[in-house]
């Protein structure tokens, strides 16, 4: 097994998880089904072709910087209502996070990771946090896409702190490290597991199933083991 770590950082991300006719949530950081679209894109897959392959790698998030949540109102013109007949107007809440800076690992077979790694260097489609009119700010890989021979757990706690973040005065004393467990790790003390209905079967038709996230707080790493 391997490692490979990914930058999520922009000025807006949108991660739905429950998205339901006119409201468009987002969950407070990446979701496996968001991250899994991302890979496929870069790999230049068409949303029928089957994605086990991707959704197979174990995935983990370590929230650099907390997103503020924002709400934008929109209005759509003209838009063909279900039953047919005239146009109509409508309305719609979108959610998003703001300012978010997220480490994200994926763990799996090397061969499989090298093969996302340098899809993600060229990408085949353009990439974006969640909706396509949100773009990513910085590069995704991380080291180049240079893979990592350890586990999950302790490379996502062990890499330098995500761009200028551990420079600010108002930096928290720790954040939230979420890691994808099995059904039995629920059972273990000490850490919170929650069931989140976002890995991904396929996308067309959107299908996803149940995975287990255990959630626990990690200290910041010393100052000198920040970015520029």
């Amino acid at each position: 097994m391997a490692v490979l770590l990914l930058q999520l950082m922009g000025p807006m991300q949108a991660w739905g998880l429950q998205s339901r006719f006119d409201i468009r949530d987002t969950g407070r950081e990446p979701s496996k089904s968001g991250v899994v679209g991302m890979l496929a894109s870069a790999l230049g897959r068409s949303r029928s072709e089957p994605i086990d392959d991707l959704a197979a790698l174990r995935m983990g998030v370590r929230v650099d910087r907390e997103g503020v949540l924002m709400r934008d109102f929109q209005t759509t013109m003209s838009v063909p209502k279900a039953a047919g007949g005239e146009f109509g107007t409508v309305t719609s809440d979108r959610y998003y996070l703001s300012d978010g800076a997220f480490l994200v690992g994926l763990e799996g077979e090397r061969s499989r990771l090298e093969t996302v790694s340098q899809a993600l260097a060229i990408p085949r489609w353009p990439l974006y946090l969640g909706r396509r009119a949100m773009p990513p700010a910085e590069p995704l890989l991380v080291g180049n896409g240079e893979l990592m021979d350890t586990t999950l757990e302790t490379a996502l706690q062990n890499h330098q702190w995500l761009h200028d973040y551990t420079h600010n005065p108002s930096r928290p004393a720790k954040v939230r490290l979420l890691i994808e467990v099995t059904p039995n790790d629920a059972h273990k003390a000490g850490v919170t597991v929650e069931r989140r209905p976002d890995q991904p079967v396929t996308f067309m038709p959107p299908t996803h199933t149940i995975r287990y996230v255990a959630t626990k707080f990690i200290p910041l790493p010393p100052e000198d083991r920040g970015g520029e």
